[in-house]
């Protein structure tokens, strides 16, 4: 993908010649981003980010997140720019990797596999529980943990799972994989599918920088101008780690460092901190707002469907209710990090003319992205409209698909390159099947009613109860890395629990989906996403945890307190 940088003007002596290479060569090596435009001396009218103006003042006083000791940091970093060291020693430091890791992590492996034997064979079976579900449950969570503590790649340790099921005789071969035919997670496939395709065209790209071209003169507007591009992206591109790491950090990268701000250095707070942690902040909120806009949002859908709460038309329930807290908390977020982690530069005047440049240098739109577009557009309104028409949206989603190979804008070695969607096919089949199997042999409604019987010890009204579990299923997610396997380990059981609490069935699935969206920038290993925004470089690592914690409170208020209106105007309760 092209970046969205312009390189300075080139000088003349050689010393500079040299210094500007050398810099752009460890610059490329360490950010592995795309060569940025350039600007040649034939054209010196171009405007350049460099000349962005930065407002002298200094950091607010009262900003209790900005770091003056980057040490501890910067230890953390993935991506780090020493202008001290040479290029030989940088080139050294590469020449030997370190080698990928072969076979099964030993620790994770013997805790993984020791929680199910311990389940199994250690702790008494409970009455009502018949002996194929308690064996069919030790493996459930053995599976769970390994997919936390990684002893081998998530699919393969699924696929591990999948193996002990048959080998144990706990599930036939057609139970075990009953999952594979799911229609939501062929869905989810076919939507990987679909991003390569934006990727592919440029499509994201261009979009995103029409945004940059009108809301970019201040770096509030810039930001702005970014959230509202992935919200127009976000239905049709599923991935949110794809949308950051195909679309937007690289633009983000780009527009910073021709600011002259670094990752690495204190430099990174000119432009760079404040864009990355508002763009990862506020991207929670954008796979919130669609049912197409997250993986995770299609498997609480499928998860839900098996606990009996069926959501009619789901794609504009999901919009209607996810509409206005969704909104809100986007037009909040930017400004609320705006004063508490603000950026040097306030100003970025030239960013609208070298946005207008790239878009010049693209050229007008191929033939392949008005392709792309109305590809989409006839997906989404089958999205919408597909069940007055009898159209499954599996359906709608393999007729877009079948469209761009047609004609050309996708190829089936761009599916059969699409590793993420195969590997997502794999282990979100293997998790559905066995929570769809627990549900049957009726362990989700055992520990259910262990819960329900608790809360109503406790006397604890609905609304009280329905707190308490979205609170205790939000924070949680401090012990998983990643958005999907805290779904898999848990939304079946706390949705269960609700629904014994006698949350409405609606309110309890949709209140969890979104939840499972916003504890995504928790931490720098809470998700994907935030994940690929933190290897920037960046942000240092105790922000990213103090920021995540004050910004899960500001998104708690924003969605219980318009949530308990709106959805109340909706009819959910």
């Amino acid at each position: 993908m092209e970046s969205f940088a312009l390189h300075s003007l080139s000088t003349t002596t050689t010393t500079t010649t040299s210094f500007s290479t050398s810099l752009h060569t460890r610059i490329s090596l360490l950010h592995r981003s795309p060569k940025p435009l350039s600007i040649t001396k034939s054209s010196p009218s171009i405007p350049s980010l460099s000349t962005i103006r930065s407002s002298t003042q200094k950091p607010l006083p009262f900003s209790a997140f900005r770091t003056k000791n980057k040490t501890f940091s910067s230890k953390f970093r993935i991506l780090a720019l020493d202008k001290k060291s040479s290029d030989s020693s940088l080139s050294d430091s590469y020449e030997k990797p370190t080698p990928p890791q072969k076979g099964a992590k030993l620790i994770p492996l013997l805790i993984s596999v020791s929680i199910g034997l311990i389940i199994r064979f250690a702790v008494p079976r409970p009455i009502g529980i018949t002996p194929q579900a308690w064996q069919l449950l030790s493996i459930f969570l053995s599976t769970i943990a390994g997919l936390i503590l990684s002893p081998l790649p998530v699919a393969a340790w699924a696929f591990l799972g999948l193996t002990t099921l048959l080998v144990t005789r706990t599930l036939s071969f057609t139970a075990a994989f009953s999952a594979f035919t799911n229609d939501v997670i062929w869905l989810i496939v076919i939507s990987f599918f679909f991003a390569r395709g934006f990727v592919k065209t440029g499509l994201g790209d261009r979009i995103a920088t029409y945004f940059v071209k009108w809301l970019g003169k201040s770096t509030l507007g810039l930001s702005y101008g970014l959230i509202l591009s992935e919200v127009l992206i976000a239905p049709a591109m599923p991935s949110t780690t794809a949308r950051a790491g195909g679309v937007f950090l690289p633009i983000i990268k780009s527009l910073s460092l021709s600011a002259g701000s670094k990752p690495g250095d204190s430099s990174s707070t000119k432009l760079g901190s404040y864009l990355i942690q508002s763009q990862m902040q506020c991207a929670g909120s954008s796979s919130s707002l669609f049912l197409t806009a997250a993986a995770q949002n299609l498997l609480c859908f499928k998860l839900a469907e098996e606990l009996g709460v069926m959501i009619p038309n789901p794609w504009i329930s999901w919009l209607k209710a996810a509409s206005l807290p969704a909104l809100i908390s986007l037009l909040v977020t930017p400004f609320v990090l705006y004063k508490l982690y603000p950026p040097e530069t306030k100003d970025t005047p030239d960013a609208p003319a070298v946005a207008a440049k790239k878009l010049e240098t693209m050229g007008p739109v191929s033939k392949n992205e008005w392709t792309m577009v109305a590809t989409m557009l006839l997906a989404v309104s089958l999205w919408v409209f597909g069940d007055a028409i009898g159209i499954p949206s599996v359906v709608a989603a393999m007729i877009g698909l079948s469209i761009l190979l047609l004609l050309g804008v996708l190829d089936w070695d761009d599916c059969l390159s699409e590793k993420s969607a195969w590997n997502t096919l794999a282990w979100f089949a293997v998790l559905v099947g066995m929570a769809g199997q627990l549900t049957n042999l009726g362990v989700i409604s055992w520990m259910s009613g262990c819960v329900a019987k608790n809360l109503q010890s406790l006397s604890l009204s609905w609304p009280a109860a329905f707190g308490v579990l979205q609170a205790s299923y939000f924070f949680i997610h401090y012990l998983f890395a990643g958005q999907v396997g805290h779904v898999g380990a848990l939304y079946s059981a706390f949705l269960a629990m609700h629904l014994a609490a006698g949350v409405p069935g609606t309110l309890a699935a949709l209140a969890l989906a979104y939840n499972t969206n916003l504890f995504g920038a928790l931490t720098h290993y809470s998700s994907g996403q935030s994940a690929v925004y933190y290897g920037a470089g960046y942000m240092d690592l105790p922000d990213v945890f103090k920021l995540g914690f004050v910004m899960a409170l500001l998104n708690a208020i924003i969605w219980g307190v318009t949530g308990t209106f709106w959805w109340k105007f909706l009819g959910l309760y």
